[in-house]
């Protein structure tokens, strides 16, 4: 069965998936004065969904009621796989845009696509060009749209969460915006980093927890603590 999976993923998933990534791609950048409109939002959803589907994962997704479509949040997620994105990006019921790492401005298509979107792309060896990243996507935090973030900054390569970095909590702490925890599972197990393939039978869970107002913390770093045992207890 495992072999069946696997001939599966490489003959018919992932042919799929470039498929659909391409029309996606293609639809968002000829929808660029539409941006943040409902037609490039539901096929980038059905992209995203149809990832997961065509990988055969089933997801659960809780905690959807905690949080207001129309309203701008700072999202906080753990990172456990490159299935991650497609989690997110398919299921969490807000518009928003991603700070992503600047190598993959350079994907083609998808790059394009995402730059059009009004996702930011960050240098993360320029600490200078970094802040610049957090001062666009503060702009583009208004009428409900809202950014998510990994605050451990890359993928865990041992399925145990790492530290937060500061950036997230900046922008939520200068914007006056509620923090919103996501808890990312099983996701490590069915696509560890550095592999290729999913696993069989691999079955994932996302979680959204309730939003949290910064205000009530004495400084960042309480806050950031705050928020990472709140991630951490939504992870199944």
């Amino acid at each position: 069965m495992k072999l069946l999976y696997f001939l599966y993923q490489y003959l018919i998933g992932f042919p799929l998936i470039i498929v659909v990534t391409l029309f996606t791609a293609i639809f968002t950048i000829v929808c660029f004065p539409w941006k943040n409109g409902k037609a490039p939002r539901a096929v980038q959803v059905f992209w995203s969904r149809s990832v997961l589907w065509l990988l055969l994962v089933p997801i659960k997704v809780t905690g959807r009621e905690n949080v207001n479509p129309k309203q701008s949040y700072v999202f906080v997620a753990n990172h456990q796989s490159f299935l991650d994105v497609f989690a997110v990006y398919g299921w969490l019921p807000n518009n928003f845009k991603w700070m992503m790492k600047k190598e993959l401005r350079k994907v083609p298509f998808v790059g394009t696509a995402c730059a059009v979107a009004g996702h930011i792309f960050v240098d993360r060896s320029n600490p200078r060009a970094a802040l610049q990243s957090i001062e666009l996507v503060k702009k583009e935090l208004v009428d409900g749209i809202s950014t998510v973030i990994f605050p451990e900054g890359t993928r865990t390569k041992t399925g145990q969460m790492g530290r937060f970095k500061q950036g997230a909590f900046k922008i939520a702490m200068d914007l006056n915006l509620p923090v919103v925890p996501i808890s990312l599972s099983g996701f490590h197990q069915a696509m560890p980093s550095g592999s290729c393939f999913v696993k069989p039978h691999a079955r994932v869970h996302l979680h959204i927890g309730k939003p949290v107002d910064l205000s009530q913390f004495e400084d960042i770093n309480e806050a950031m603590t705050y928020l990472r045992d709140r991630v951490e207890e939504g992870i199944k």
